[in-house]
């Protein structure tokens, strides 16, 4: 049986505003060109989960001025069947683009926040995938939904926008399988769950390519406290950070994996989906793993995975714009990292 992934989340009108530098407050700036894509966290890895090889549905809302992007999510092979059309503007970023890649991102959450009837899961997902753009009760609803279905669904969390302080605090962090962050996200909640930076000690046996790495005693604190969750780190330009306690290699569940950024051809255009591409190559991994090698998870596997993840953010940001920007697998594929 083939592994399917349900996303409940967000889908925005993105309009970028390309600019020298991103403004400082108080000042005012001019933009020299503006432009206006399809985008939202959850619409962007439902295409990279799409474009990675794999069957995803998309749950969640957009205005009438919208309509035009559900079209180009059924074009993208994305199931846009729980997709509803709501009497209110849809979704908006704004975002600051500077010539270097840079960006700022301003979001209004318009019909992202309309009420949707589905609050459970449809038929059939192995693998439910969440961020923060939508009502937090919507997606604990699926959080409880997902751990009360079988032990063998997995549930992928991606914590952007950040919870607040006391959202993180209550939040279910126990029933994430797989917890996905930057290296802000992973600080924000380490800081408001132990109210400070870290204090603990980094091992130093066999992970010296990892104890200079800021966000790796972050996450080690993190894994702490929920250490059966899985935790990815993104690190931009530096790479990927991952600790991964559910590997079933004997030793292997507790050394981390580092894997350095993908090579730039044309060197960095727009970061904006970089972070929504590599969840979404990320899911399509675990899942093509599970399909063809069972429910058995090894390091060598995940390497791989990671690698074929990075290879596909690296290639993002090569381009203009978020969900027009993710890579097909067979582009990915051809350029992997060795």
């Amino acid at each position: 049986m083939n592994s399917k992934c349900v996303i409940r989340g967000s889908i925005n009108i993105d309009e970028f505003f390309y600019v020298k530098d991103i403004v400082h407050p108080g000042e005012t700036i001019s933009s020299h060109r503006l432009s206006k894509r399809a985008g939202g966290k959850g619409a962007n890895q439902a295409v990279a989960v799409a474009r990675a090889g794999a069957s995803v549905a998309l749950v969640g809302s957009v205005g009438e001025d919208g309509r035009w992007i559900v079209e180009s999510l059924k074009d993208s092979q994305v199931d846009v069947s729980d997709i509803q059309i709501v009497p209110e503007s849809s979704g908006r970023a704004v975002i600051q683009l500077t010539d270097d890649g840079e960006n700022s991102i301003i979001l209004f959450k318009g019909a992202n926040y309309a009420q949707h009837p589905k609050k459970s899961l449809p038929f059939g997902p192995t693998y439910v995938l969440l961020q923060n753009e939508i009502p937090l009760e919507d997606t604990l609803a699926y959080i409880n939904a997902a751990a009360e279905a079988s032990s063998s669904t997995v549930t992928v969390f991606n914590p952007s926008p950040v919870p607040s302080d006391t959202e993180i605090k209550k939040f279910p962090w126990n029933k994430i399988t797989w917890l996905i962050v930057n290296e802000r996200e992973a600080s924000d909640i380490c800081q408001a769950l132990f109210s400070g930076a870290p204090d603990i000690n980094v091992p130093g046996s066999g992970e010296a390519a990892c104890a200079n790495i800021p966000a790796y005693p972050i996450l080690l604190r993190l894994s702490s406290q929920f250490p059966k969750t899985n935790i990815v780190c993104t690190l931009g330009a530096a790479g990927v950070l991952a600790l991964v306690p559910s590997l079933q290699d004997s030793t292997a569940s507790s050394e981390p994996i580092f894997l350095p950024a993908a090579k730039l051809q044309d060197g960095v255009v727009d970061t904006t989906g970089a972070g929504d591409c590599f969840t979404g190559y990320l899911v399509a991994g675990l899942m093509k793993m599970r399909d063809e090698r069972s429910k058995v998870l090894q390091r060598k596997n995940v390497i791989s995975i990671l690698k074929r993840c990075v290879q596909a953010a690296g290639m993002c940001v090569e381009k203009r714009g978020a969900l027009e920007s993710i890579p097909h697998a067979k582009d990915v594929d051809t350029h992997a990292i060795s």
